[in-house]
């Protein structure tokens, strides 16, 4: 079981075939800033979805309304927008968002662009021109990692960017891309959301996978790789 899991770590890092995507999603840029640095010299793209979306997006001018933010990252988030572009990375960002008035399934809701969210509204999911617009992304990749929700998935109403963002991994596995999912949010959502079967592989690992993407290599993988 581990050896299938470094094996599929080893496919997305070390012996990829390009374009390799990486989707990163969740609330926080802190959690993944070590991800972030790791693979800038791995992938082609990086999709970035979820909350940690508005901390790059305040830091580069724009209005996010109540949106989460981590207002000490956004130095960090203008930094990897750099570095990824001095290494020819393509960074996604969503360019549209569906906002809430309230951290609540039932909240009054309304679909806005990324940049210009009013007060007292929050983004809680990709919109829908950002769900086509990563699913084109996702479509021409031949190497797939997964780590994080591009929303508030647990609330139905927050879902569709995730569950079209899904669709489109196990499109794209389907045509012969490998796909590896991992960490805790995306892989209860992809039990939630039925594509467990649809991509090629779902580390349980959790926090050793994470750390194994962060280029630490953990005593127990380096007997396993000599």
């Amino acid at each position: 079981m581990l050896a299938k899991e470094i094996e599929s770590i080893q496919k997305v890092l070390s012996d990829s075939v390009k374009p390799v995507t990486a989707v990163l999603g969740g609330a926080k840029v802190s959690s993944k800033i070590g991800i972030i640095k790791n693979i800038l010299d791995k992938v082609d793209h990086i999709i970035i979805g979820g909350g940690m979306t508005y901390t790059f997006i305040k830091a580069q001018g724009g209005k996010i309304g109540d949106s989460i933010c981590e207002d000490d990252k956004m130095q960090l988030a203008l930094d990897i927008l750099e570095e990824a572009k001095a290494k020819g990375v393509k960074i996604h960002l969503p360019i549209d968002v569906v906002a809430a008035d309230a951290f609540d399934n039932n909240a009054n809701t309304q679909v806005v662009d990324v940049n210009d969210i009013p007060d007292g509204w929050q983004g809680l999911d990709a919109g829908p021109k950002t769900n086509v617009g990563f699913s084109f992304v996702i479509a021409q990749s031949k190497t797939i990692l997964w780590n994080g929700p591009l929303g508030v998935f647990e609330m139905p109403n927050f879902a569709k960017g995730t569950i079209e963002l899904g669709n489109a991994i196990a499109d794209a596995t389907a045509e012969g891309a490998f796909s590896l999912v991992g960490g805790g949010d995306s892989v209860a959502a992809v039990k939630q959301f039925g594509f467990e079967d649809k991509v090629s592989y779902v580390s349980t690992g959790g926090g050793a996978m994470l750390e194994s993407l962060e280029g630490k290599i953990l005593p127990g993988i380096e007997a396993i790789l000599k």
